[in-house]
């Protein structure tokens, strides 16, 4: 591929912001986005903002008394489009934001700080009830259906006894119908558990060696095909969850894909191949997975074993001195991207020349 052909990442809008950005996401169907954070003075803060004539509009502040840590759009209709965040005090909150006075669900969710949060079963995408799943430092992992007050309907923790480990990012998928669905959550220690909700068992487990900072299947709504995990030194790996083999489990390449913690992994919502990576060095790298001529093969038993496929790099840019925190590719328009850094600064980005890939 020549340098021609290649796509392109440009930043197209920066705003630079007072408060510690955590994480953004797009409003499904429109042309807005939020940040969530904390201002110096210990509060939490949402921003809601609008690209027009392209610049960044505040459309709205919302301060709150706790930080902010996660937000996602993903169990709520397209008509309503209401925001759930986790924040420093352990709460799970549902905000309206055409009037985020008042959240409409809230539930003191976990004894610490929650790190992580998704949604499924909105926004038209996957089966089956609304749900929202929280990781936190606690060491479990709820999930909530807003239609319940107060008790999650699955709490995955530590056994007795069992050391509890930091969790810090989880991800719906396997949501192809109305009975089907798992979360997959990410630990300090490097371990990766995919929990069964409709057995509500521990389904595979494995461990990467270093802290699981991202995890994210390229769709929630298909039967389970491929999961990125990255880590705290550099590493992400790509697992293939089409075949699991009852010892060796799913096949998987792993890539060095930045001198430093890969912090998110975002798959572009129009090609599932393509997926982003953000760097602690404030980097972003562009990647195409391709899959194996066979997806599986028999072991010496005779039995199905994945295969996994090759990941390449099409482009990296550096947009930042600082980590970049956290990453949203737009529902809607291909390409449009939006991330935050440490630098407290928020990059609207177009990625060019997807649609040729």
């Amino acid at each position: 591929m020549s340098a021609f052909e290649k796509p392109q990442v440009i930043a197209h809008i920066q705003k630079s912001l007072n408060y510690t950005v955590f994480d953004c996401k797009w409003v499904p169907c429109s042309a807005k986005f939020v940040t969530v954070g904390n201002f110096a003075r210990g509060t939490g803060v949402i921003q809601l903002y609008e690209i027009q004539h392209g610049d960044l509009k505040l459309l709205r502040e919302i301060e709150k008394a706790k930080p902010i840590k996660c937000g996602t759009f993903g169990a709520a209709s397209l008509q309503q489009r209401h925001l759930a965040t986790g924040d420093f005090g352990g709460n799970l909150h549902i905000w309206n934001l055409e009037a985020p006075e008042v959240p409409v669900y809230s539930v003191k969710g976990h004894k610490e700080i929650i790190n992580t949060i998704d949604g499924v079963g909105g926004l038209g995408v996957g089966e089956g009830a609304p749900e929202i799943v929280t990781g936190s430092r606690d060491g479990t992992v709820k999930v909530w259906d807003p239609r319940q007050k107060d008790d999650p309907v699955a709490n995955m923790e530590p056994v007795q006894g069992e050391h509890k480990r930091d969790c810090w990012t989880v991800a719906f998928g396997n949501a192809y119908n109305q009975e089907e669905r798992v979360v997959c959550a990410g630990y300090d220690n490097g371990d990766i558990k995919l929990f069964d909700l409709r057995n509500m068992s521990l389904r595979w487990e494995t461990n990467i060696k270093n802290g699981v900072c991202s995890l994210e299947f390229d769709r929630k709504d298909i039967s389970m095909n491929k999961l990125v995990a990255t880590s705290l030194e550099g590493k992400f790996h790509v697992f293939d969850m089409r075949t699991q083999h009852p010892t060796k489990g799913f096949a998987s390449v792993s890539e060095k894909a930045h001198k430093s913690t890969v912090w998110q992994v975002r798959h572009l919502p129009q090609n599932r191949e393509l997926f982003l990576t953000a760097g602690g060095a404030g980097s972003l790298h562009l990647w195409k997975y391709e899959y194996p001529v066979r997806r599986s093969k028999k072991d010496s038993e005779g039995v199905d074993m994945g295969v996994a496929g090759s990941v390449s790099l099409l482009q990296n840019v550096t947009l930042s001195t600082q980590p970049i925190s956290s990453l949203d590719w737009s529902p809607d328009k291909r390409g449009l991207c939006v991330c935050s850094s440490f630098d407290q600064v928020v990059r609207v980005l177009i990625v060019t020349k997807l649609h040729t890939l």
